[in-house]
């Protein structure tokens, strides 16, 4: 080291610091402007394009330059997706306590996939799994993997089920692959959201090949329905259920529907991605009962937890099932007994410490916080549609039994016009959707700190652009 300036060192150190100071102190005003602020990006794609899209330059610049000019340039194309006036997509708003935390997350700089090496992340995310067990009412003794969200989460459970369904076959997967594998049935039902079936497309299983179930008037699955189909499987089935479909709400007849799939031998899978989350309210549960029979569920913490992205649980009632399909340990790994290596129930072997942010905001809100906060949700997107129904021609389209609400005008062209004109206004954002034919306005209730004043302003940018288009 005594070739190095070691004045230099300290330059660096001081820029690195006054860098991170002024990305904290951006971080903080914009997080102040949510509550006030228009919701829509003031510029899009094709007007951010000269801010960023330029050569590399060939000298670099100072940190806090860097940090300056990033903050300045970009905040003009950034979406509300914080804030509590925006309801598209059901984007949870990443509470403050959960930025914070992956503030330290980002600094600390841990790679999370080994315990020896990284105790803290390891033990933190232990303990915000065995929480959430506890929290949405599943089995304790599951395996539990913190993932990217639902994608990848019901990406992993559909790849351990289809292990586990092969093995019972006399076929293992590790070893010798899917080529010459024997078959098994996947049934699906026709409403479910796009993540599970990009799990069966990543996982080799196909989307074509799996069988679309008939669902009743909200998206859940016909019990009538999927008897045929089960009666029909010449081998033990992998049944994909949905704990919140994504226009509607609703949930599948888990209490039904998980035994008869049991019977034949089969694997009941849950994309959960959002409504799981109704099963750790007391007063709601029985809107999911018997969704904790099934055999694996997959979760997003950034939904309704509110945790920053990325973040979300793949859960398997087997824990050796998980481990199974998803260890890769290297050699040059140290051996640490029993602990639960995070490496073991994910895909990754280099990861951030992704379960910290929510960690913290369990530790902050505690079990009756977050129970309050989906129940409030609950009762707002109850609310709104209570207050849309009948007015100025507007239709909601589901029965309200979580935090959706699917909204219709007149005919899908004033739908369309009436959802461009309050998108426009950037007031609110709701998002848009498709529903048994019809053009919708999805809203999606599920910000940490939307009140009923937002939920009344978002009523009455409906009701008014639905009177300027009538």
């Amino acid at each position: 080291m005594d070739h190095i300036d070691q004045s230099r060192l300290l330059a660096l150190d001081n820029d690195g610091q006054q860098a991170m100071a002024a990305a904290a102190r951006h971080a903080i005003a914009y997080r102040a402007t949510l509550d006030a602020g228009d919701v829509v990006p003031r510029m899009r794609p094709a007007e951010m394009v000269g801010r960023f899209d330029a050569d590399l330059p060939e000298a670099g610049q100072d940190a806090l330059t860097v940090i300056e000019d990033l903050a300045r340039q970009a905040t003009d194309g950034i979406h509300g997706h914080a804030s509590p006036r925006f309801f598209g997509y059901v984007c949870g708003g990443s509470m403050p306590v959960g930025a914070a935390a992956d503030f330290l997350v980002t600094a600390w700089g841990q790679n999370s996939a080994s315990s020896w090496e990284s105790p803290s992340v390891a033990i933190i995310e232990q303990t915000l799994c065995r929480w959430c067990l506890d929290l949405l009412g599943l089995p304790a003794p599951c395996g539990v993997g913190v993932v990217t969200g639902g994608t990848v989460a019901n990406a992993q459970a559909i790849m351990a089920a289809r292990d586990a369904l092969l093995a019972r076959q006399g076929w293992d997967v590790g070893e010798r692959g899917l080529f010459g594998a024997p078959e098994f049935p996947v049934l699906i039902g026709a409403d479910a959201h796009s993540a599970p079936l990009a799990g069966l497309r990543y996982t080799g299983l196909g989307i074509g090949r799996a069988a679309r179930v008939a669902t009743d008037d909200q998206g859940r699955i016909r019990i009538d329905a999927l008897q045929a189909a089960l009666d029909g499987c010449d081998a033990p089935p992998l049944v994909i259920l949905q704990a919140g479909q994504i226009n509607t709400g609703a949930f599948d007849p888990f209490a039904e529907a998980i035994p008869l799939i049991h019977d034949r031998g089969g694997w009941a899978h849950v994309d959960g991605a959002f409504g799981l989350w109704v099963h750790a309210v007391p007063e709601l549960r029985h809107r999911l009962a018997g969704v904790d029979g099934a055999d694996s569920w997959a979760v997003d913490l950034h939904k309704w937890l509110n945790a920053p992205y990325d973040a979300g649980l793949c859960i398997l009632r087997d824990r050796a099932a998980l481990v199974g399909a998803m260890t890769a340990r290297g050699a040059y790994l140290p051996e640490v007994g029993a602990t639960w290596e995070p490496s073991d129930t994910t895909l990754e072997l280099s990861r951030r410490a992704r379960g910290v942010p929510s960690y913290a905001i369990l530790r902050h809100l505690g079990a009756a916080g977050v129970r309050a906060m989906i129940a409030r949700h609950c009762a707002l997107a109850a609310y709104l549609a209570a207050r849309l129904k009948g007015q100025n021609g507007v239709t909601v389209l589901n029965d309200v039994v979580s935090n959706q609400v699917a909204i219709a005008c007149r005919d899908d062209a004033q739908t369309v016009a009436v959802l461009d004109r309050v998108q426009a206004r950037g007031k609110v954002y709701p998002s848009h959707g498709e529903w048994r034919g019809r053009k919708i306005i999805r809203a999606s209730i599920i910000n940490h700190a939307t009140d009923r004043a937002d939920i009344d302003l978002l009523a009455d940018e409906i009701l008014t652009a639905c009177s300027a288009t009538a």
